[in-house]
């Protein structure tokens, strides 16, 4: 067999593993996503003393002509010491502050609500 005949065979294997991959890591995904959201919907709602205790943001994308694209992250300490971060909107996260006081509203892993204490 020559390098040719060699990579007439291993050529369309080789696209095909690649497109395998690709494709159970989309529906891995996917499953994933599917499967935390009928976790949250099947958690109780819970509202809970807490404090904010960090902020942070995660940007990725925006180089080239794609656009940039921000998730936000607020880490809420309840009473009992332990620690949660949550996911939130631009929105919710602009009007919160570190060392805010208040009531913690959240189902699963899902944020719902903060409502200060003043």
């Amino acid at each position: 067999m020559d390098f040719f005949s060699i990579m007439n065979i291993l050529g369309p294997l080789f696209i095909a593993v690649v497109f395998i991959i690709v494709i159970g890591g989309f529906i891995f995904i996917i499953g994933s996503s599917i499967k935390q959201r009928n976790k949250n919907d099947n958690s109780p709602k819970l509202s809970v003393p807490a404090q904010i205790v960090a902020k942070r943001t995660n940007t990725w994308g925006g180089s080239g002509n794609s656009s940039a694209s921000t998730s936000y992250y607020v880490t809420f300490q309840v009473e009992s010491g332990d620690r949660m971060e949550l996911q939130l909107n631009g929105q919710e996260y602009g009007m919160l502050a570190e060392d805010d006081l208040g009531i913690l509203t959240f189902q699963g892993t899902r944020f719902l609500t903060f409502e200060r204490k003043h």
